[in-house]
């Protein structure tokens, strides 16, 4: 059979990762097997909505010759370690959750106590500009596990989320219960900034932080300008900063 637009697709970016890839050659197969069932013109086919030939059930297929094949699927904070091991470290694990990282970013700005014993540890882009600072416990929320804790338990008050660029899919079911959001990845315009600022919620995203340990108090500068699109496009600085406060845990 000739090659279909959806083949052709294939060739208009750089080449993905292997499981990306994997994915992709698997829906490829499965649309243009349901194509030539369908004795229809690829127009007719692909704007006509054939949710019979093309369904969840062509999909569960794919995940499973992908699980058939032995690879398993990871909690993405855990691809972050391996992609970024610069900015990670090991720290505490009291609770045995699997929250085992600090962000250590090389490029986080760092600076000495003032007279409120607060010290800097790093910025952010703020999502969205509120009247005050928001100050909290900074909690790591980097599995599974701690959001099905929080799910069942409720978040504890006064929560300052740490994540990385896995959250907004992570944290979605608990995100309107945080006081405040530090994410390492991502912008104003990711899944997770979208959310928060629909929540209202302070957050920074492509947070550059480091020394916060899970438990830690901490400070983030809500009130600094809310950073857009435009200050993006036009690779303007504009950033609130995060302090972590002596003595550090609550």
């Amino acid at each position: 059979m000739k090659n279909l637009p959806i083949d052709e697709l294939r060739h208009a970016g750089p080449e993905a990762t292997p499981l990306a890839e994997a994915i992709l050659a698997l829906v490829r197969g499965k649309v243009r097997d349901a194509y030539a069932a369908s004795g229809q013109d690829w127009a007719l086919f692909a704007m006509s909505g054939n949710t019979a030939l093309v369904d969840a059930g062509m999909m569960q297929d794919v995940e499973r010759s992908v699980l058939a094949s032995g690879y398993r699927f990871d909690w993405s904070a855990a691809v972050s370690v391996g992609e970024n091991p610069a900015i990670y470290k090991p720290g505490p694990d009291a609770d045995g959750k699997g929250d085992s990282f600090m962000f250590e970013h090389p490029d986080a700005p760092v600076g000495e106590l003032d007279e409120n014993g607060m010290a800097l540890c790093g910025v952010g882009d703020n999502v969205v500009r509120h009247a005050r600072n928001v100050t909290g416990t900074a909690r790591y929320i980097r599995s599974n596990e701690r959001v099905l804790q929080y799910l069942t338990d409720g978040v504890p008050p006064g929560t300052i989320a740490v994540i990385d660029d896995s959250g907004g899919t992570l944290t979605a079911p608990i995100i309107d219960q945080f006081a405040g959001v530090i994410c390492a990845g991502g912008t104003v315009r990711s899944h997770l900034g979208i959310l928060s600022r629909e929540y209202n919620i302070p957050c920074l995203m492509n947070a550059k932080v480091t020394g916060i340990r899970d438990g830690d108090t901490v400070t983030i500068e809500a009130s600094a300008d809310a950073k857009t699109a435009e200050d993006y496009q036009e690779k303007i600085d504009r950033t609130g900063k995060v302090w972590r406060h002596e003595g550090g845990a609550a």
